[in-house]
């Protein structure tokens, strides 16, 4: 076996033969200036240029990763290292690898993922485009920072260190841009200690046009945000529909309501009812989205959410569930009755609308439940429980 090495400077590389051989350079400058036992590794993502006879006769070592995609190449890369820490960093020449003291000073600090932040350090003109520098990057690190309490205020940086034992921990799955997110995010779930380093980028080396997209990458860093978090996604919306349903509903239960020369009646009552369906289950998404997450380990636990699932039992939802039902049915029925006392002629709308409304809210709302309760029961089955079902029956002996 090779021997261990503190430190290992990673590049994920897809056709980079234009700024390989300089990144390499500086990356060797680094670690025979500091003295620093390490390794430069290329995780090459399938290059057609010479990349990595480049990278050989420079002195990096090659690992070919077959599936495509920059998450993909460094997953690759961080199972491939020798060292007892990574710094990883785009093979474009825009970060610059001899200048990583800062990095690997936090890391031997006992920092778990060190980020670089560009902003603080200074982005040379022409380095990134307006759209990212004004747009893209602030408003999906502001998003980060909101979901998940992170403190790091670059999110997108690509020059990042971390400890190798650590980030293998994490389990890392993404295999696209959207890698540089989940490693934030679950590095901060997981509570590791996470900071930022001042870092500089520089107008990248090609001449070609980077492989990112900014549209395509941008959505898919902010669906990763938005499905790490249930309840960004499910939770705090449905709780507003839900809120907004009932206190509307409330107020137009009685009769129409008028303010001024606008006046609510029965259509208005009709929205309500719409926003408190949606609202239910919008959180029983929340629920569901948060227990199958938990459960498989794309989040960590939580104690006081495990303590509402359980107390969320199959049978108590049941019961809720029944019970609005019930009730829906009970309006419904006071709703014909009404209808049979003219004969089954024209109801007066306003008033018998809103029995229907209610029911039908009731029951639908109801079912929603229902079927969201036995959901939830499904996910939580223990996974040999699950193995037991699956396997095929034996044959009958006689």
């Amino acid at each position: 076996m090779a021997a261990p090495l503190e430190l290992t400077i990673l590049m994920p590389c897809l056709n980079e033969a234009e700024t390989l051989a300089a990144c390499i350079a500086k990356a060797r400058s680094y670690l025979d200036r500091s003295g620093i036992s390490g390794e430069i590794l290329i995780a090459d993502n399938g290059s057609d240029d010479g990349s990595q006879d480049i990278a050989t006769a420079n002195g990096a070592r090659v690992v070919p990763i077959s599936q495509r995609g920059y998450g993909a190449a460094l997953a690759g890369g961080i199972a491939a290292a020798r060292g007892r820490y990574i710094i990883m960093g785009d093979a474009d020449d825009s970060y610059d690898f001899s200048k990583l003291d800062a990095f690997v000073a936090a890391l031997r600090e006992g920092a778990d993922l060190v980020m670089g932040n560009r902003f603080a350090g200074g982005v040379a003109p022409g380095a990134m485009p307006w759209l990212h520098r004004y747009i893209g990057n602030p408003v999906l690190s502001f998003v980060g920072r909101l979901f998940f309490k992170t403190p790091i205020r670059d999110f997108h940086c690509g020059l990042r260190g971390f400890s190798t034992e650590a980030i293998r921990a994490l389990q890392l799955r993404t295999t696209g841009m959207e890698f540089a997110s989940e490693m934030v995010v679950k590095a901060t779930l997981a509570q590791l200690d996470v900071r930022e380093v001042s870092t500089t980028l520089d107008k990248d080396g090609r001449s070609r046009p980077p492989h990112l997209r900014s549209f395509r990458d941008g959505w898919r860093h902010l669906r990763f945000l938005l499905l790490f978090s249930p309840r960004w996604l499910f939770l705090y919306p449905g709780i507003a529909l839900l809120w907004v349903g009932l206190v509307v509903g409330a107020i137009l239960l009685p009769g129409p309501v008028r303010y001024g020369r606008v006046s609510f009646d029965v259509h208005t009552f009709l929205v309500a009812a719409l926003c408190i369906i949606v609202g239910l289950q919008s959180i029983s998404f929340a629920v569901i989205g948060r227990r199958f997450a938990s459960r498989y380990g794309f989040i960590p636990r939580s104690g006081s959410y495990d303590r509402l699932l359980e107390a969320l039992t199959l049978e108590r939802v049941l019961a809720v569930a029944i019970l609005l039902m019930l009730a829906g049915f009970a309006s419904l029925v006071w709703g014909l009755s009404e209808w049979a006392e003219r004969d089954f002629g024209p109801l007066n709308l306003t008033s018998t609308m809103r029995a229907v409304i209610v029911a039908m809210t009731a029951m639908v709302c109801g079912f929603q439940l229902m079927m969201s309760g036995f959901m939830s029961s499904m996910i939580n089955i223990p996974i040999y429980e699950r193995r037991i079902a699956e396997l095929p029956p034996a044959d009958d002996q006689d």
